[in-house]
């Protein structure tokens, strides 16, 4: 498989609030956080979602700071357990992504 990542991709423990913002039903969605960099995220999810949706998120990072962002479903693959996605940040502000830099930078030195 080929490799389409932009940027490199750290494993976090966090959640990940979503609510889709094209729809008038506005449900929480909680999911487990897999990967992170500083253009997307992978996560698991028991709820079907949609490619190409937007969805708000509140992503809780290590330093239990809350990242509010947007994130466009770019890939999605059926698991037994559920579903797993893969999502683009949509428009995140240099600052966000900047912390998420930072960290990845933290957890390379320390290996």
């Amino acid at each position: 498989m080929d490799e389409r990542r932009k940027s490199k991709r750290l494993e976090l423990n966090s959640k990940l609030i979503l609510k889709r913002l094209d729809n008038e039903k506005q449900e929480e969605i909680g999911i487990e956080v897999d990967d992170l960099s500083k253009t997307g995220v992978g996560f698991r999810c028991e709820m079907p979602l949609t490619i190409g949706a937007v969805y708000e998120g509140f992503l809780t990072i290590w330093t239990k700071e809350v990242i509010h962002a947007l994130i466009e479903i770019v890939r999605i693959e059926k698991t037994p357990d559920g579903y797993v996605y893969g999502a683009s940040f949509v428009g995140m502000p240099d600052m966000d992504s900047g912390r998420i830099e930072i960290y990845q930078t933290v957890q390379d030195n320390i290996k």
